[in-house]
């Protein structure tokens, strides 16, 4: 089952302030606020319940390291037993649930294929991210931070993975039966090789393969540096094809031979991410009917950098159905067994 953004009667402040963080993350708001109202989550849970009840009523909550005006609020309010305005304010501007048969297609998915954690670039720890997808009724999260060659996102060399693996194990003792996919999302070099040490893209659950650097390349080379990465047998996801972003600035799509990249992908069985992040929404729809039509499976991930973030599945939802995706073609809608065999039999 989904769990839904609901108005809920709140008591624990440190529950408040969580809650406040999620929902800042889920409409895409500024690090720096989500992390002032995560410290200062922090910070009251450190404190004793009566200590914290004695400053809220002298009105001293700021006195404490990580607790500023607002923060201090959704305290003073949580524990009068009402529920505080700012956390109401996201509630009610929170994007609905789907509906229709987007709405059916998200409460089939199983999972998530891509997501960060703390370990690069995103901003909350790796068990943070596995309860959150818990939370939302997943089987599974796949854990996919960075490979070195991308240094701005402080990529995983083959040291840290190895660390990062070790952890994973065990984290899914203790949250199974949830599990966490060990993963990457490697970056597609120039010459289409993947940025990271093949005998450790060997023993990942999950691989997802991205272009995030040169992405004005003639159409001529990118295409074959697509082709090389689609080819290797440890891809298992084609991530954010076009490299777009639709908001702000923006950035124009990649170009590429959109025939012969997806045919590879029908043909090696990698699938094609439909990235939900709201920046991205990546593949355009003309481009993702295309890859369907060329027999393409697809992975509907959220590409999430914060717990929050997991909600997006529903924006790459109302993407798939736009383009009439077959259920059976989201292999994020497979059992877990399934997946994983698919995933394997890449690299077999």
């Amino acid at each position: 089952m989904v769990a839904r953004i609901t108005t809920f009667a709140v008591v624990d402040p440190v529950v408040a302030l969580r809650r406040v963080a999620y929902l800042l993350e889920a409409e895409g708001a500024e690090t720096y606020k989500v992390r002032a109202f995560r410290r200062a989550a922090e910070t009251l849970a450190g404190e004793s319940p009566a200590r914290v009840q004695e400053l809220a009523r002298t009105r001293r909550l700021t006195a404490l390291p990580g607790i500023g005006d607002s923060t201090a609020a959704v305290v003073t309010e949580a524990l009068a037993g009402e529920e505080p305005a700012y956390l109401a304010d996201l509630v009610r501007r929170a994007q609905a649930p789907p509906t229709g048969p987007a709405a059916a297609l998200r409460a089939r998915l199983r999972g998530d294929c891509h997501s960060h954690s703390d370990w690069s670039d995103g901003g909350s720890p790796i068990r943070d991210m596995a309860e959150a997808a818990r939370a939302l009724g997943h089987d599974y999260l796949a854990l996919t931070d960075h490979s070195p060659r991308l240094t701005v996102a402080h990529g995983l060399n083959p040291q840290r993975l190895r660390q990062q693996l070790d952890i994973v194990a065990q984290l899914n003792e203790e949250l199974a039966p949830f599990r966490i996919l060990t993963g990457i999302e490697v970056d597609i070099l120039e010459d289409g090789r993947l940025d990271q040490d093949e005998s450790l893209l060997a023993q990942l659950d999950v691989v997802v393969a991205s272009v995030h650097s040169k992405l004005s390349m003639e159409s001529g080379p990118m295409t074959k540096r697509m082709l090389a990465a689609i080819e290797s047998p440890h891809t298992d996801i084609l991530g954010h094809c076009t490299g777009r972003k639709v908001v702000g600035r923006g950035r124009a799509q990649s170009k590429f031979d959109a025939e012969l990249v997806f045919a590879a992908c029908a043909r090696t069985g990698t699938a094609v991410e439909i990235n939900s992040r709201p920046e991205r929404r990546d593949p355009p729809e003309p481009l993702l009917r295309q890859a369907l039509a060329l027999g393409c499976l697809v992975s509907i991930d959220t590409d999430a950098h914060a717990p929050g973030q997991l909600e997006w599945l529903r924006n790459g939802c109302e993407q798939a159905i736009e383009a009439d995706t077959p259920d059976d073609r989201v292999v994020n809608a497979w059992p877990l067994e399934q997946l994983l065999a698919w995933t394997a039999g890449h690299a077999a």
